[in-house]
């Protein structure tokens, strides 16, 4: 029997870093009426597998068990707060960090799972900010540009050791007993709705910026081969898969999946996606020239646009890669709120980000003296270099720790600007900046950015925009809505001009800008090697 429409309700689950959110809103008017959270109880493996096994220097992994317990706990929680019948859930869809690849058998299976694998590193999933496969990314790229690849530029001239190509060829490589018995290389977004529906629907969002999928192609068999002879057919046997459209449903709820999450069996899943390009549509960012910024331990950048432009370091640009007719863009900073994580978790008991940002509030622009580089977790955008790292100039005996957390918040802000002006001035102009994620909440640093930026900020009008967006996609998906965008108008929410830039604030932050591009330029572009050599250097001790 139908859904009456005044009640029916979707389901949206954001998998994030270090936990799973799952929302209930309805589907009338985007009224979110329940939520929950579940931490992953492996959090995010560093240094050594859950047996003690040591990891490598830029490895990071996960335990796929933990996505699964976020359908079991985070899901029934949300329906419990928002007190809904769950006969009245239409459809359920899901976000993912990415790219965060998962080794599986041909059924789905994760290769960690198994007890002969618990103890081999390359059998865990690769989280997104796994850089450990800097060098296969660097030959990618070598030979890319050498064969004169056309795909190379469809992400700004170089691959990401994050995505897909890169991190299996790490895989064959440093194991090739792990990288054969994996049937399927998958990105988690895939796996979840593979979990829920049953079915392997390989999501077209991941597909085109993380597994280079333009134009209906993968990179050729002979160019693999350069790479490895027996990476040549990494496309037909481990990846290729049908690609479905964002918005579409990949498939219904199974009857284990419904009693996992107590949703009906037989729902719509929609098709699965990445947390930030899900937040456009919650924040009402599907036009071109609005930028949407989802900040949070990172921050990733994605807007859309009417034709394809070459745009220095993006991280690509897909054909309905955010939403159906248009060419979506994407860019991003490695480390954000990581960088302020790292820096207050090193201070003390005492230091909190609430003291430190009380403390910074009380500053004006350019009054500690100091200017950092924000590449702590290396330079996603413009210079797509996980090699790089974190610098401070300025510093003195006077120097306090709020000032340095002041200048980590510019820093960041600085790294942001220079993504908008490579963009606009690759004719991919922006001309609305939308704020989303966690990193709302910090009022001075949201300033900060609109007065780095010198333009107004918009921001998103939900605490959960991932997971309203994936709602957003599932209300598409169940048939509530002809389209993403009709879904969006009707269930997103934005504040227009929450934050205005001050004039004075903006004008000394180009002074101290100007100087931030000359440390860009000069650690980043020039000839100077000193950050790569400390690696170098760093891993040789370590080893």
């Amino acid at each position: 029997m139908p859904v009456d429409p005044t009640v029916a309700c979707v389901v949206g689950v954001d998998y994030g870093t270090l936990s799973g959110r799952a929302v209930v809103v309805r589907v009338a008017d985007g009224a979110e009426l329940g939520s929950a959270v579940h931490d992953y109880s492996h959090a995010v493996l560093t240094d050594a597998l859950p047996d003690g096994t040591p990891l490598g220097h830029d490895w990071a992994l996960q335990v796929p068990s933990d996505y699964v317990d976020v359908l079991k706990t985070a899901v029934p929680a949300a329906l419990a707060a928002a007190g809904v019948d769950p006969a009245h859930v239409i459809g359920i869809g899901t976000d993912f960090t990415a790219c965060t690849m998962v080794p599986t058998l041909a059924d789905g299976t994760p290769l960690s799972e198994l007890p002969e694998w618990r103890s081999r590193p390359h059998a865990y999933v690769k989280l997104w900010k796994h850089h450990a496969a800097q060098p296969q990314a660097d030959r990618i790229n070598e030979l890319a540009a050498k064969r004169g690849e056309p795909w190379l530029a469809r992400y700004g001239g170089l691959i990401s050791s994050e995505w897909e190509f890169a991190k299996g060829l790490q895989l064959l490589e440093e194991d090739p007993e792990a990288y054969a018995a994996t049937a399927r290389w998958v990105e988690a977004a895939d796996w979840i709705v593979w979990q829920l529906t049953g079915s392997y629907v390989r999501n077209a969002c991941t597909a085109g910026y993380k597994g280079i999928l333009q134009d209906g192609r993968y990179p050729s068999p002979a160019f693999l081969a350069e790479l490895n002879p027996a990476f040549e057919s990494f496309v037909t046997d481990k990846l290729d898969q049908p690609i479905g459209r964002l918005g579409d449903a990949a498939g219904t709820l199974t009857a284990q999946a419904a009693q996992w999450t107590g949703l009906p069996e037989g729902i719509a899943v929609a098709v699965g996606n990445v947390d930030a390009h899900v937040t456009s549509a919650a924040a009402k960012g599907l036009d071109p020239g609005q930028m949407v910024a989802i900040m949070g331990t990172s921050t990733c950048h994605v807007m859309n646009g009417d034709e394809i432009r070459e745009v220095p370091g993006m991280c690509g640009v897909v054909d309905g890669g955010i939403v159906a007719g248009l060419y979506g863009y994407e860019a991003g900073q490695s480390g954000v709120g990581d960088i302020f994580g790292h820096y207050v978790d090193n201070l003390g008991e005492e230091w909190t980000h609430e003291r430190l940002t009380s403390l910074a509030a009380e500053q004006r622009a350019g009054e500690h003296g100091l200017i950092a580089l924000d590449w702590h977790g290396g330079n996603r955008s413009v210079l797509v270099d996980a090699e790089l790292s974190g610098l401070l100039v300025g510093e003195t005996l006077a120097t306090k720790p709020a000032d340095i957390y002041r200048a980590l918040i510019e820093a960041t802000a600085f790294g942001t600007r220079k993504i908008v002006e490579t963009f606009t001035a690759a004719g991919v102009p922006v001309r609305e900046f939308i704020a989303a994620g966690g990193l709302l909440k910090n009022k001075l640093l949201m300033q900060i950015y609109a007065d780095v930026l010198n333009m107004p900020l918009s921001a998103i009008g939900s605490d959960q925009g991932p997971a309203l967006g994936s709602a957003i996609h599932a209300a598409a998906a169940a048939g509530a809505y002809p389209s993403v965008r009709a879904a969006a108008d009707a269930m997103g929410r934005v504040i227009p001009d929450a934050y205005l830039p001050d004039p004075s604030a903006a004008a000394i932050y180009d002074e101290i800008y100007a100087e931030y591009s000359t440390l860009h330029d000069y650690f980043g572009r020039g000839a100077n090697r000193v950050m790569r050599k400390l690696r170098a250097i760093q891993k040789k001790a370590a080893a």
